[in-house]
């Protein structure tokens, strides 16, 4: 009867296949995206002046300000991919235009 239902109704016949299942079932609405952005986005910045603020300590300062400097760069960028989708997010990255400014970025972290 749902094979009829949506045969009628203009949509696919086939089933939907197990990642379209996994994409309906996770998708999050717009109030949740945002405060995922905000939470990640707060988390990276915190992050990132913690690593700026250990940098002084002798000895391990170095590598605790890399450790931390770059956990807060992920967390930035991942704070984007609640407002966009991974998707889109590396698709945009990735662009022409945005090559090298992406790649160098990359390499850079």
């Amino acid at each position: 009867m749902d094979k009829l239902k949506r045969v009628l109704s203009g949509h696919d016949a086939e089933e939907p296949s197990g990642l379209t299942e996994v994409i309906e079932a996770t998708s999050l609405g717009w109030g949740t995206r945002v405060k995922g952005f905000i939470a990640c986005f707060v988390i990276g910045c915190l992050c990132s002046l913690l690593g700026s603020c250990l940098l002084w300590i002798p000895k391990k300062g170095l590598m605790l300000f890399a450790v931390f400097y770059t956990l807060g760069n992920i967390a930035s960028i991942g704070s984007t991919l609640f407002l966009m989708g991974p998707m889109k997010q590396l698709k945009r990255m990735f662009e022409p235009t945005r090559l090298i400014a992406t790649t160098v970025m990359l390499v850079s972290i």
